[in-house]
């Protein structure tokens, strides 16, 4: 094995478990779904080493560079194949410009017999070059073809805005790598548990070991090509004075000294004198003119209003009226859509846009469960519109608490932000579970089906679940509910899904592929196994019933009940009442015990 087969990236080494050979454009596993793209069924086997033409001098490709270098370290000057990696105007990629979209972060990208082309219109699209490049690598080999790329919304990324427990700093520095590797460019630092972020700390200074972890995130978004924006909430104490003006801005001076380039002020979820646009706005225009503007290196600056979605603004909507019309240009506004945990369509962003004169920065409140902590959501991501990207400049989504279980709804977001027209929400989140854990991507599938609706809560917001086995479950159900007797194919059809999610379940708790995953959804696991388990004691009950074995088909209940307890004590001390299956599966299988119960 030569020494390109044997170095390639994570990424590279998850794309190995993709059937990617054979691919065509409408079939890509490529993730986010590029604009244009065009990959042969044949692929090119990679040389022992490659002569690499690129600007190496200045620090604008430096991520990309060092991406390239991890994903193919065998550079050799004397090699007849080329890889070509540059902006437009390059020497290296000049002959190319006119095939380079003429969009921020877009790129080119040619794989070929004779070489490998990368060329950008900017930095940030050279380093999402490779990262396709990446994807499209596997086993020494890559796949052949052509890809041309750009983003349909500007800022994609994630904001750490839930309540509960925030995550581990180990737990952020993998979440931007995530970032980088999925082509979103903003983490949005606002965990509402912070106590420097928000009250009581909010004006003082971080200690220095926390100053220094913020310094570490900040320089990996900066190799991410992230913009790592840290957010402040001072709404619930703030006296609008010259002196908390001036703490505020010194605690923005001191993040900026941790190498922190992006800024946001929160005014969520506060009550009182916090609330007043004019207050907000006339702060929010005083950072930006003394601090923003004269800094020069910092991001747009972001709020987050206190009226930050439909249902929650107040008459005729005085309050984002006067923050549009006394803000600066430049400062973005946040919106979480129609209600505060709702799906986006062109009718919100035209309703805010409306009152506020620009276009929305989209926080949205998927896949967080701060409000549902019982469940996971793990589903397809859907119900967002296609023809959003006009609307908005930014489309940030707030996770969970369980950093590594997150992952797979942010992939199947950033697939949506960068291209929504084309978006598909089963293709995104197949392929989202097959790069979360390839190697027991079948169990996780499994378990992520079941566990995907938040069940009934204050927001209204429901989401399918365990759709793949529902028809069976309501074919079971009438057939012993006017029959007396299953249907035979229904049954089949559950008993294998049972057993699957037991099977699953035990694969999944013992598996070391994703430890810091499994380790986060063990106490759900543990309950999904009991689901399971319950299941096929009551296809057993409900069989011995049919049977006419009545002493038999009551130890059976009695076993399953002692099963259905056993589920509603799921959890741990950290994580009491955890529930799964919830919407179909374990109301059926309820519906099916109480009828042999019954008998």
């Amino acid at each position: 094995m030569n020494r390109l087969q044997k170095s390639y990236t994570l990424a590279a080494a998850l794309a190995a478990c993709l059937a990617w050979t054979g691919l065509h454009a409408q079939e890509t596993t490529l993730q986010p779904l590029p604009q244009h793209c065009r990959l042969l069924a044949d692929s090119l086997t990679l040389p022992d080493g490659y002569r690499l033409l690129a600007d190496t001098t200045g620090q604008a490709l430096s991520p990309a560079l060092t991406c390239l270098h991890g994903l193919l370290p065998g550079t050799d000057g004397t090699a007849s194949f080329e890889i070509r990696l540059g902006l437009k105007g390059d020497a290296s990629v000049r002959q190319y410009d006119d095939r380079i979209p003429d969009r921020p972060e877009g790129y080119y990208l040619r794989t070929a017999p004779d070489g490998i082309v990368l060329a950008a219109a900017d930095a940030r699209g050279a380093f999402y070059a490779v990262q396709t490049l990446a994807q499209m690598t596997a086993h020494g080999k890559v796949a052949a073809g052509e890809v041309t790329d750009y983003p349909d919304i500007p800022f994609r990324g994630i904001v750490e805005g839930f309540y509960g427990t925030p995550w581990s700093h180990e737990a952020r520095l993998g979440q931007i790598d995530f970032c980088g590797r999925n082509k979103m460019n903003v983490y949005i630092y606002g965990p509402k548990d912070d106590p420097y972020h928000s009250t009581p700390h909010w004006r003082q200074p971080y200690p220095d070991d926390k100053a220094r972890q913020l310094a570490e995130l900040a320089d990996r978004a900066r190799r991410n090509h992230v913009i790592f924006y840290w957010a402040i909430h001072p709404g619930k104490d703030i006296r609008w004075d010259e002196a908390d003006r001036d703490l505020l801005l010194a605690k923005l001076e001191t993040v900026y000294r941790c190498g922190v380039r992006g800024f946001a002020v929160f005014f969520d979820d506060i009550t009182g004198d916090g609330t007043r646009a004019d207050r907000q706005a006339e702060l929010l225009n005083y950072i930006d003119r003394h601090f923003v503007q004269v800094k020069g290196d910092v991001a747009p600056l972001i709020i987050c209003p206190t009226e930050y979605s439909k249902s929650r603004v107040k008459g005729n909507g005085e309050y984002l009226a006067t923050l549009g019309r006394l803000l600066n240009p430049g400062i973005q506004i946040m919106w979480t859509g129609d209600r505060v945990v709702t799906t986006i369509d062109r009718a919100t962003l035209q309703y805010v846009g409306s009152l506020t004169g620009r276009k929305a920065y989209v926080w949205w409140n998927y896949p967080v469960s701060d409000y549902v902590r019982p469940h996971l959501l793990m589903g397809p991501v859907y119900g967002n519109a296609p023809d959003v990207a006009s609307g908005l400049t930014a489309f940030v989504a707030n996770p969970m608490e369980h950093a590594e279980a997150s992952k797979l709804a942010l992939a199947s977001i950033a697939d949506y932000a960068w291209n929504p027209d084309a978006y598909d929400s089963d293709r995104s989140w197949h392929l989202s579970v097959r790069r979360l854990m390839p190697l027991h991507a079948a169990s996780l599938e499994t378990f992520a089906a079941h566990n995907a609706d938040p069940g009934p809560n204050g927001h209204g917001f429901r989401r399918q679940e365990s759709e793949n086995i529902r028809p069976a479950l309501q074919s079971l159900c009438a057939s012993v509910a006017e029959h007396g007797t299953p249907d035979e194919d229904a049954y089949r059809q559950v008993y294998e899904e049972c057993r699957r999610i037991v099977v699953a379940s035990d694969l999944l708790m013992a598996a070391d592929e994703n430890r810091p995953l499994t380790d986060e959804i063990a106490p759900w696991l543990a309950c999904f196994k009991l689901t399971g388990e319950y299941g096929l004691e009551v296809l057993r009950a409900l069989r011995l019933r049919h049977e006419g074995q009545a002493d038999a088909c009551r130890e059976a209940c009695r076993h399953a009940r002692a099963l259905r307890n056993l589920i509603g004590r799921a959890g741990t001390d950290s994580k009491p009442g955890v529930k799964c299956a919830t919407l179909h599966l374990l109301p059926s299988l309820d519906i099916l015990l109480e009828r042999c119960e019954g008998q």
